[in-house]
């Protein structure tokens, strides 16, 4: 699988990211694309990782929107490609208009660096795929504006069409506002573009792919991605 990752100015979940590719890959490092690049190497998939591009100036993702490459990246999705934002990434795709709605402040107004668990919503995505619907999976949190908003008939669409990928909850399962650790909408923590192409997901599954960082939850998404989009 050819991966690509984008830097922008702040972004700091690289290296993490690398890790987890190369990793699920079987040693292909994926190559880095700098924001400033107007063009993008032939890749099967493309990755906005963490951080605080631009430093997080005006709305968290706003600036990095507007970069050259994102350009470049809204064609690849167009041409049928496929994308991963996590966290910054997934401000970003929303400031582009990859994906509908938008992250706001978290609901206490306080950053999140936390373990967290998500339940798997949908497994017919090739960032899923490895997942059993329902599972619950254990996460990392790192972001202050996490709370994901959006119109009431963006969310009844999302739901309806089968689009919102993981939602917060508790360790056995169980949705609700205990378990909804920034106030995002319905307790969704990840969606997926009408195509199923593209992907947003506040929490950092790359954080946990192997036992010596603490967990390997987060495995089986790269693992499947590099099943799906190996050539």
């Amino acid at each position: 699988m050819r991966a690509g990752i984008v830097i922008f100015p702040g972004t700091n979940r690289e290296r993490d990211m690398a890790i987890a590719l190369t990793r699920a890959s079987g040693g292909q490092a994926p190559v880095m694309i700098w924001h400033k690049d107007a063009t993008l190497p032939p890749l099967d998939l493309v990755v906005l990782p963490g951080g605080f591009s631009h430093g997080d100036y005006l709305r968290c993702g706003a600036m990095a929107a507007q970069s050259p490459v994102m350009r470049a990246v809204q064609d690849f999705a167009a041409g049928g490609g496929y994308v991963l934002g996590v966290c910054n990434g997934f401000q970003i795709l929303t400031e582009a208009g990859l994906l509908p709605g938008a992250l706001l402040r978290n609901a206490g107004l306080r950053f999140l660096a936390q373990d967290h668990h998500l339940r798997v919503e949908r497994t017919d995505t090739v960032f899923t795929r490895n997942y059993a619907e329902g599972q619950v999976i254990r996460v990392v949190l790192a972001h202050g504006d996490g709370n994901y908003v959006a119109d009431a008939d963006t969310l009844d669409r999302l739901e309806g069409e089968g689009h919102v990928a993981f939602r917060y909850c508790r360790a056995g399962g169980e949705i609700g506002p205990d378990a909804n650790p920034n106030g995002s909408a319905r307790s969704i923590a990840g969606i997926t573009s009408a195509d199923r192409r593209i992907m947003g997901l506040m929490p950092h599954p790359e954080d946990y792919v192997d036992a010596l960082m603490g967990g390997e939850d987060g495995a089986p998404m790269f693992q499947g991605l590099v099943e799906a989009l190996a050539a």
